[in-house]
Formats: structure tokens, sequence, C-alpha cells
């Protein structure tokens, strides 16, 4: 299997099985080897389906390849040429209007919660 393989090799392969934790593809005829949900897509991601279909033709990279338990750990997202750009860092003016949002946000949701909640409990 190291023969045929290299760590830091990028081939494409077929995916043939999705589980929740991550995709099985297949490099060749009798090699497979799995794509943690992690490495997927940049960001999170919710629901795998949303990203991939069996029997879909992808670029994956060779993460490891652990020879005596025949397993490969593959990534879709360092395969990609193009990688997310980086955040920019807000301008210190409006960094704290910035932060106000975001609690401002944060506690409307959270008082939204506890709102439902208080309506299930005195059912």
């Amino acid at each position: 299997m190291s023969e045929k393989f290299q760590v830091g090799q990028i081939i494409e392969g077929s995916v043939t099985g999705i589980k929740p934790f991550g995709a099985f593809v297949s490099l060749d005829g009798t090699t497979q080897g799995l794509v943690h949900i992690s490495h997927i897509t940049h960001g999170y991601l919710a629901n795998i389906n949303d990203a991939i279909k069996v029997g879909e033709q992808v670029k994956v990279k060779i993460l490891s390849i652990d020879g005596e338990k025949g397993k490969i750990s593959l990534s879709i997202k360092e395969a990609k040429e193009n990688k997310p750009t980086s955040f920019k860092t807000p301008k210190k003016e409006n960094a704290l209007e910035g932060f106000e949002n975001l609690m401002k946000d944060f506690l409307k949701v959270s008082n939204d919660r506890q709102a439902d909640l208080n309506k299930r409990l005195n059912r």
C-alpha cells in the first residue's frame, strides 16, 4: 500500500460511502481511504450530505498511511488550491461597536431560547 501511495500526494478518487463522521473514497480498485468530516470543507459542516455524494469524483490529499492497520487518512479541503482568505481585523474604533452588536445578538438569541424553555416547562 505505501509503495503505491505517498503522504502528501494528491489524487482523484470516487466516493463509495458516507457516514456521519466522514466519507470513504476509493483510490483505486482495491484501496480505500477515509475523509473525516472536518476535512471535507473549510468551515463548519453540520450535515456531510450537503457537501458530498456517493459516486462523486473528488481530489484528495493523503494525510497519513497506517500500513499495519491498513488505514489511509484523506483530506478534500487540503487538496483544493483555493484556500479561504483570512479574516481582516476590524479597525479599533469599529471593534467595540462590532463586539457590542455581537453581544446584543447573543443576548436576543439567549433570551428567546430561555423564553421557549420556560413555555415548555409551564405546560
